[in-house]
């Protein structure tokens, strides 16, 4: 290996790429966001506190339907990674189950979670598959003799007839042929 020729790329420098093009492609910090969202939503009602040498244990009635929304909200954000076709369905669902935890999940997860889950369903059902680029076409030599430069237009370096045989230059419909005599005719 010389000096001037480039290192190749490492493992990692490889992995980071294939993640980054994965990354691109689908709606993936919505599918964070939501996933985020359902932690806190899922942990607190059955938490314990502690603070100096008290426990608060938040757990309420309601501890089943906090692990549900926070569990639905868990498959949500998975689902947004891989099942990128189904990003309006589940950002409109994230949105909603976030707006459900506010009753139900002691204010959404103290509203972490309930903001999460708004900014990753806002996100999903903006998001948007992105355009490929355009292949360029390959570029030529366009040197012509003696080094200058050759005109890249071609259409307008052959001179060509204006008139194919056979075809009416005409194209404003006026012509004396089809009896408007060079005039607009209103009616």
């Amino acid at each position: 290996m010389s000096a001037e020729s480039p290192a190749a790329p490492g493992q990692f420098a490889h992995r980071r790429q294939q993640f980054r093009a994965w990354r691109g492609s689908r709606p993936f910090w919505a599918g964070l966001f939501v996933l985020i969202s359902g932690l806190p939503i899922m942990y607190f009602p059955y938490a314990h506190l502690k603070l100096g040498g008290l426990t608060i244990a938040m757990a309420t009635t309601a501890g089943a339907g906090s692990l549900i929304i926070g569990v639905l909200l868990v498959v949500l954000g998975i689902t947004l990674w891989f099942q990128k076709h189904v990003r309006t369905f589940a950002g409109v669902a994230a949105i909603m189950l976030g707006l459900v935890s506010l009753p139900v999940s002691n204010f959404g997860g103290f509203i972490v979670g309930f903001l999460f889950a708004l900014l990753g369903g806002a996100l999903a059902v903006a998001w948007a598959p992105g355009v490929p680029p355009a292949e360029e076409p390959a570029r030529q030599d366009t040197t012509g003799e003696g080094g200058a430069p050759e005109a890249t237009d071609y259409d307008t370096t052959l001179l060509r007839p204006v008139n194919p045989v056979g075809e009416p230059n005409d194209l404003s419909g006026t012509s004396p042929v089809n009896g408007a005599n060079g005039r607009h005719s209103a009616g």
